[in-house]
């Protein structure tokens, strides 16, 4: 079994998401950014190291809006969404990117149109409803 975290930062009717580098399985497709936890990690020891590693940005942790499954090459993963806030939009100060080649603010509305990554399309299925209040 593999777990997971996806970060979830909305704001201002926009969503944080980035696109992944084209190495590897879902390479070049967009996602909600986030990463594998680590032996020994909390959730929000994860998330705050990997949006430090792969962003070079902090964050703030809030709670937790859902849990996906999926297989993958015969094993089972979950995936943790969680919603977070960077303390930094990437705008004024572009982030520093070391597994993206890319990321936007892009109207949440908008994510079935692009190229996402299978697991995240299953977050937005469980929160397309429910944007609007995080």
């Amino acid at each position: 079994m593999s777990r997971s975290i996806a970060c979830i930062d909305y704001r201002k009717g926009k969503i944080f998401i980035a696109k992944r580098i084209e190495t590897g399985d879902m390479g070049g497709r967009w996602e909600f950014p986030g990463g594998k936890i680590d032996e020994g990690e909390d959730f929000v020891t994860a998330i705050k190291r990997e949006m430090k590693e792969e962003f070079g940005v902090e964050v703030e942790v809030f709670d937790k809006l859902c849990q996906v499954s999926f297989e993958h090459k015969g094993k089972l993963c979950y995936v943790d969404a969680f919603k977070v806030h960077f303390l930094e939009d990437g705008i004024e100060r572009h982030f520093t990117l070391s597994e993206h080649t890319d990321y936007k603010w892009e109207d949440f509305s908008k994510i079935p149109s692009l190229s996402f990554v299978d697991s995240d399309m299953k977050i937005y299925e469980l929160l397309k409803d429910r944007i609007d209040t995080l």
